[in-house]
């Protein structure tokens, strides 16, 4: 995914949030320090998802490696489990799951940070403002914590250089 795409959604939202927070801030409801914590527990998730997934990805090339290389299992893995094999499926809605997940992230930090640039400035002016500020700050950093949490899922679900085809297009068996 492209970095560059990510930091232009949330620009934009935070422009467009700022805009739209500055026009109507009067007949908002108060916002709750709480709103933005479900995005957090989805960046815990996927954050748990990547960990597992590399782990059992590394896991399944290192049994692949041996296999292929005729090599003997290191003494301390004799007695491990056969390793369960990764669905490539599962691998392919994980990406998929990861890149949307990171730009409803991207979109957040930029609502969240346009939210931010209204009130964090009227803090001494308006009494409601103080605890908005504190809500926009989690929702900023709940996040960037998705989209963090999304773009390593993503990172994980690649295949690593060393196991792509090598082969050109066209070489090989042909119709």
């Amino acid at each position: 995914m492209n970095r560059r795409d990510l930091v232009v959604v949330a620009v934009g939202l935070a422009l467009a949030a700022w805009l739209l927070v500055r026009a109507t801030y009067g007949s908002l409801p108060p916002l709750r320090w709480w709103l933005p914590v479900p995005l957090a527990l989805l960046a815990a998730a996927e954050a748990l998802g990547a960990r597992t997934l590399r782990v059992r990805l590394e896991a399944e090339r290192a049994a692949r490696r041996s296999a292929r290389g005729g090599e003997a299992a290191p003494p301390a893995d004799r007695g491990a489990p056969l390793v369960r094999r990764v669905e490539p499926l599962l691998v392919a809605r994980l990406a998929v799951l990861a890149q949307a997940s990171a730009f409803v992230g991207a979109a957040f930090v930029g609502v969240w940070a346009g939210v931010l640039l209204h009130v964090a400035p009227a803090v001494s002016r308006l009494q409601a403002a103080g605890g908005d500020t504190v809500t926009a700050v989690v929702g900023v950093l709940c996040a960037v914590s998705l989209t963090v949490a999304a773009l390593w899922l993503e990172s994980v679900c690649r295949i690593p250089p060393e196991e792509r085809d090598d082969r050109r297009p066209g070489d090989g068996v042909r119709a």
